[in-house]
């Protein structure tokens, strides 16, 4: 099995490569930090040394370079079985006051992205009739909160984009999932003074992934939904 992640070096993004790394799951994964991919490939090689990985320095923000790293996807792997559409940026703000520009980047990044990469890789999926679609939404792709601004707008329309995709490809054999985590401990959260029970572990929604990917033919996990025990913060 063939997977690709993007965002891969830190957070949700590395908890699901080093999942589907001990799954014997081959991958390609890309991010901006060329260090950090590296010392993440570093890590997979020693651990799982059965894992081909492939890595790609990516600022998935540009549609250009999502696509050359499709093509270098598809030249190294020949076939992609699972694709986790994970890369994102938080910019914080009420859309009244946010930073000049704060949409668009994350359109850019958190919608865009997939967009692009779903359909250079869509039509190898197609043609074999099989595949698996993750879209890395949020909580915020359902209710809009307090300093939320423009991220709460380009996780809504992550969550309607999976929604189509689902329409579209359940004809067609592939299978298309959204995952809506709460918060999460990652590099998002780092130094916030709350108690670390308090947030999701990165490697609980990694655990949900691969449960939806190790689901029969006939099912699919249209959405995966976790917040912290306590609720939401």
């Amino acid at each position: 099995m063939n997977a690709v992640i993007t965002g891969a070096s830190k957070g949700l993004g590395k908890a699901v490569a080093l999942m589907l790394a001990s799954k014997g799951v081959n991958l390609a994964l890309c991010a901006r930090g060329e260090e950090a991919l590296l010392a993440l490939m570093n890590e997979i090689e020693t651990r799982f040394p059965e894992v081909d990985i492939y890595i790609s320095s990516v600022d998935v923000s540009v549609r250009e370079e999502v696509q050359r790293f499709a093509t270098e996807v598809l030249d190294h792997m020949g076939q992609v079985d699972v694709l986790v559409n994970n890369a994102g940026i938080y910019i914080g703000g009420s859309l009244v006051d946010e930073q000049e520009g704060a949409l668009e980047k994350m359109i850019d990044t958190n919608l865009y992205s997939a967009y692009h990469l779903a359909r250079a890789l869509l039509p190898h999926m197609i043609q074999r009739g099989s595949g698996h679609i993750f879209n890395m939404c949020s909580v915020a792709s359902l209710f809009a909160y307090p300093n939320g601004g423009s991220y709460s707008i380009s996780k809504f329309a992550l969550l309607g984009f999976s929604k189509v995709l689902r329409e579209e490809l359940k004809s067609k054999g592939i299978k298309v999932t959204a995952v809506l985590p709460g918060a999460t401990w990652s590099d998002s959260w780092a130094g916030v003074d709350l108690p670390h029970e308090r947030l999701m572990e990165a490697e609980d929604i990694a655990k949900m992934i691969w449960a939806a990917i190790d689901t029969g033919p006939s099912a699919v996990v249209e959405e995966i939904l976790l917040r912290p025990q306590l609720g939401d913060l």
